[in-house]
């Protein structure tokens, strides 16, 4: 994946979790960390600097892209919400599917080793039956027609996510509304 996917999620989330009023971040901020959560799981690559091969336990798409790994983070973000004057279940569980969704939009790519989506009872890695995600090339390579191909389907696959996430919120429509007349 080109990671788009995974920002769209991090998008979505925060727009859902302020659903229900105010909060202390501006919507962009809380977008930014939401989608920080969402990638979190990807930054198992700079295992590769330190000699962990890929295929291992906390390879790339290994541990840190597992379900057991989601539910431990999630947990340990719902603790510490009330520390930030946060709802602590609703904050966690929501943190738990965020990092989830990582490992599982994994599965539908057509490249890697697959995700180990039940480490720690388990090192199998698997992909979905259906793959229509084209994994992204790594680094520079991005900047390349086969990176731009990949950025663009992703683009189209989460339009319904970014549109939900950008879409002006009801309230504010309806105050802009009366504004002006």
């Amino acid at each position: 994946m080109a990671s788009l996917g995974h920002v769209a999620v991090g998008m979505a989330a925060a727009r859902a979790y302020r659903a229900d009023g105010p909060h202390r971040w501006t919507l962009f901020s809380s977008m930014v960390l939401w989608s920080g959560l969402s990638l979190l799981p990807d930054a198992d690559v700079i295992g590769f600097r330190f000699g962990v091969a890929y295929a291992d336990a906390w390879g790339h798409r290994g541990a840190a892209h597992s379900l057991g790994f989601a539910m431990l983070l999630g947990l340990a973000i719902g603790l510490l919400a009330p520390l930030l004057r946060l709802p602590a279940l609703k904050t966690g569980l929501l943190a738990a599917l965020v990092v989830a969704s990582h490992g599982l939009l994994d599965t539908l790519t057509d490249g890697g080793l697959g995700c180990a989506l039940f480490w720690p009872w388990s090192d199998a890695r698997y992909f979905a039956p259906w793959r229509p995600l084209r994994v992204a090339p790594i680094g520079r390579a991005f900047l390349s027609f086969a990176g731009l191909r990949v950025a663009s389907t992703e683009l189209v696959l989460f339009a319904p996510l970014i549109g939900y996430a950008l879409w002006p919120r009801a309230r504010a429509r309806r105050s802009a509304t009366s504004e002006r007349a």
